[in-house]
């Protein structure tokens, strides 16, 4: 972003508007009204001066055109096309699955709601921000009861099972399982 509405910002500004508007938009979970909002509560917050209406459209079509291109050479199957697989899967099983929530309150409350879950699986929006720039989603486990998972159990098993079936290298460590993978979700705002 070298010019518009940017160009008033300095650069630490600049860059960290930039970065949360990469990863909001390249979670592929957020729609154009929810990215819209969380931009321009930010832009709010960090960049009073700044002329949210014309900086947050700049902002957001930096991202999509970014995430475009890197698109192009993304593989046909993606390593986030095999996790919704394995998640899909889960929920045929009777798992409650919890995809890009707020925190564990809302997992919980989706938990709650079901009726006889076989457990939960759920990541945040903070766990799928991680995965955008580090390549390791985190995914909780959770037993009908709330408790975590430990190793040994059934539950666990199946999980990592099933991660492993479709390739995506996964462990279970301090209470959640660590998914390394790429996060190529194709993005539609």
């Amino acid at each position: 972003m070298t010019g518009g509405a940017a160009a008033g910002l300095d650069e630490r500004t600049g860059r960290e508007l930039r970065g949360l508007a990469r990863v909001l938009v390249r979670s592929g979970y957020a729609d154009r009204a929810a990215v819209t909002a969380a931009l321009t509560e930010a832009v709010t917050e960090d960049a009073p001066s700044a002329d949210p209406a014309t900086l947050v459209p700049e902002l957001i079509d930096e991202a999509l055109q970014a995430v475009r291109e890197d698109a192009k050479g993304w593989p046909g199957e993606t390593d986030v096309d095999r996790l919704d697989v394995v998640l899909g899967e889960l929920e045929a099983l009777g798992v409650v699955v919890v995809r890009y929530c707020a925190d564990h309150h809302e997992a919980r409350k989706a938990l709650e709601a079901a009726a006889d879950p076989k457990g939960l699986v759920f990541f945040t929006d903070t766990d799928v921000w991680h995965a955008v720039d580090f390549g390791m989603l985190e995914l909780k486990v959770w037993h009908p009861d709330t408790a975590n998972v430990a190793p040994g159990e059934p539950l666990l098993d199946d999980v990592l099972a099933l991660l492993h079936e479709r390739d995506l290298p996964a462990v279970f460590d301090e209470g959640r399982i660590e998914v390394s993978l790429d996060w190529h979700r194709r993005v539609r705002l």
